[in-house]
């Protein structure tokens, strides 16, 4: 089982969705998980796909857009 490491955190779903298809245009597999103490999702990818989805994400996302803890 891969490792899987947080990338971004989306402030809900359709917020989440639009970064998993950023990464599935980049040719990376995310998750979507529940953080169950925030009103958010964390997108989580293989920990090795980390540093080229931060890339695809930052190139599409205004970094001041993406919240605190990504």
């Amino acid at each position: 089982m891969r490792a899987k490491v947080q990338v971004a955190v989306a402030g809900d779903v359709t917020e989440a969705e639009e970064i998993q298809a950023i990464l599935r245009e980049a040719g990376i597999e995310s998750e979507l998980e529940q953080d169950p103490e925030a009103d958010a999702l964390a997108v989580l990818v293989a920990e090795e796909s980390a540093d080229l989805a931060q890339e695809a994400i930052e190139a599409v996302v205004e970094p001041d857009e993406l919240e605190p803890g990504a």
